[in-house]
């Protein structure tokens, strides 16, 4: 996890020394990881997902559900201050793209075909994701 008092404002040079270079293709050039290939698309551990740019809380694992398309989805963020949205015309569709609020990490796209209580299915690419386990004491 890369952590800075102003995550935002770092320059393409330094997004490419703190990343890897997939986690700066996906999160700072808008990219999409294979499906199926993540980190967190099978994942089942309870606890935060993070913003792998800046650590920013994105979902809840209480939030997360087996979409059947290979990236991790959720039916909500944790709080609706925790993701932007923007309109995505590439790849000659409309969809609606999910940056974090914080930092403006591309994370994914939502989309409404998820499951109640939302009706809505955050699809994340993993690599856009760090992840800190809940504590059970």
């Amino acid at each position: 996890m890369t952590e800075n008092m102003n995550p935002g404002k770092k320059t393409e040079s330094e997004w490419k020394t703190a990343l890897t270079a997939e986690q700066f293709r996906v999160c700072r050039k808008q990219g999409t990881e294979r499906a199926f290939s993540g980190e967190f698309w099978d994942h089942h551990q309870e606890g935060i997902y993070t913003c792998v740019c800046c650590g920013a809380d994105l979902f809840a694992s209480s939030d997360k559900f087996d979409s059947g398309t290979g990236w991790p989805s959720y039916v909500r963020p944790v709080n609706e201050a925790a993701v932007g949205c923007r309109d995505d015309r590439s790849l000659f569709s409309r969809r609606t793209e999910i940056v974090c609020a914080a930092c403006d990490a591309h994370l994914g796209h939502v989309f409404d075909d998820g499951p109640a209580p939302t009706g809505k299915r955050y699809c994340i690419n993993s690599v856009a994701l760090g992840f800190r386990a809940q504590n059970k004491d």
